[in-house]
């Protein structure tokens, strides 16, 4: 498709990276020139240099033909008056990234604007730190089937009753409720047959109803206490999103700020928070707080290295869940080889959710990509399907189909019930399908199947 992104700060360069992997003829439009250069040059793309609001800089870039306008400013009005312009006497679709929350309610009047998609990145980096909250022993969670089935990633301590079994193995009590998709051993990434032996240490991601997480730690050894107390340090947008959704979920909250004017909105916005003005990279602070007693600490400032020594810190200092904030995916690299607990990117969240609509429009045989997760760093995708009547395996057993390598059928939900496929199992015309691959680029049911 032709694709042209507005802006090229830390999620417009990330977004270019991952669209550029999917094969798709990218312009970048941005004021900075410089920035622009150092894109197109890393990429291989065309850019334009100017404000992404302008109908000449657009014209520049190709509307005309443009399949796809993203706008990813750090500007929500600009980015909204981006698709604006974009739209006005044309067919391309239009993504704006909008942040403030004033606008979230007005998800109509955007629609009615021609804006096809609103991405707030920073409530979607609170709700995947809440549910991690939820459930502890997580280190990643992906959701299906409009939250109903969970993707739990975690590392295999060393006292689980998984290590050193092979999954057909596993006593029916576990391996009834669960399928292992994914597992990462020694940076390796495979997806795993019957034949596959856990070991301590393996990153590992199995696939459950959403209500079942809990009791399969419990089963397979991991702790799965409830969460109580957290603290935050950061009291920006993700610091807020989070918190309103810990505190409506019975959780007490304390929120350490270095902004004076930002913790007074804080305190009018979240009257059931404890909002502490202080510097959280201050140690004696943190003591005084009492880190050692909470049950989960989330580091969330606006500096990756500041977020990466806090948590650091933290998981030496307390029992507790620790998430770190990570903007800047030049850090992966440093932070995959860190024993840190879970991290959360705005960028990669923001870039899943437009790949997966990217490849949605690109769809041409009615199978939708109802959800997209890049997980181990890109290196394999969960995605979920509805299974269409042009599906060419509808009816077929599993056992039947000649299903490509490094691929695993993860779930079926047919009629609201979800169940893990066997061999004799198969797929029906509007089955919600769990797809968990090593392969790139599946736009359609069809692409899992030899041709």
């Amino acid at each position: 498709m032709q694709i042209i992104v507005v802006g090229c700060g830390k999620v417009g360069r990330h977004l270019v990276m991952q669209l550029a992997k999917e094969g798709h003829s990218i312009t970048v439009v941005d004021t900075d020139s410089t920035v622009l250069k150092k894109v197109t040059e890393i990429y291989d793309i065309m850019g334009v240099a100017g404000n992404g609001t302008s109908i000449r800089v657009l014209n520049d870039a190709g509307v005309q033909d443009a399949d796809l306008v993203i706008a990813v400013t750090q500007s929500d009005e600009v980015n909204i008056l981006c698709c604006i312009m974009a739209r006005s006497g044309r067919k391309c679709r239009t993504i704006a990234r909008v942040r403030d929350p004033i606008y979230l309610s007005e998800q109509q009047f955007f629609r009615e604007l021609g804006i096809s998609m609103v991405i707030n990145p920073e409530r979607a980096v609170a709700r995947e730190m809440a549910a991690l909250i939820r459930l502890p022993s997580a280190v990643e969670i992906d959701t299906f089937n409009k939250g109903r089935i969970e993707l739990l990633s975690f590392r295999v301590p060393d006292n689980s009753m998984l290590i050193g079994k092979k999954l057909k193995d596993l006593p029916s009590s576990v391996s009834s409720a669960m399928l292992m998709c994914v597992a990462e051993r020694e940076n390796e990434v495979v997806i795993p047959d019957g034949n596959f032996t856990v070991q301590e240490g393996d990153l590992v991601s199995v696939i459950t109803p959403q209500m079942a997480g809990r009791d399969f730690f419990k089963k397979v050894g991991l702790p799965y206490g409830y969460v109580r107390s957290a603290m935050i340090v950061g009291g920006g947008e993700i610091g807020y999103y989070l918190a309103d959704r810990l505190i409506k979920s019975g959780i007490r909250v304390k929120i350490i700020e270095i902004d004076r004017e930002r913790c007074e909105e804080l305190c009018e916005l979240l009257p059931d928070a404890v909002i502490i003005n202080g510097d959280g990279t201050e140690m004696d602070l943190l003591k005084e707080e009492r880190l050692d007693l909470t049950d989960a600490f989330v580091a969330a400032t606006n500096l990756d290295e500041e977020n990466i020594v806090l948590s650091i810190y933290a998981i030496n200092k307390a029992s507790a869940k620790v998430i770190t904030k990570i903007s800047h995916s030049e850090l992966n690299d440093v932070v995959s080889v860190m024993d840190l607990d879970s991290v959360v990117s705005p960028m990669e969240i923001c870039a899943e959710t437009i790949v997966r609509y990217a490849r949605a429009m690109n769809d041409s045989m009615g199978s939708e990509i109802e959800a997209l997760y890049m997980l181990r760093g890109g290196r394999a995708e969960a995605l979920e399907f509805v299974a269409k009547d042009q599906f060419s395996g509808i009816g077929v057993p599993l056992s039947e189909l000649s299903i490509k390598s490094n691929i695993i059928i993860a779930g079926i939900t047919r009629n609201g019930s979800f169940f893990i496929p066997r061999g004799a199992d198969y797929i029906s015309p509007g089955d919600s399908v769990i797809i968990v691959t090593t392969n790139k680029g599946f736009l359609t049911l069809d692409d899992i199947l030899e041709r």
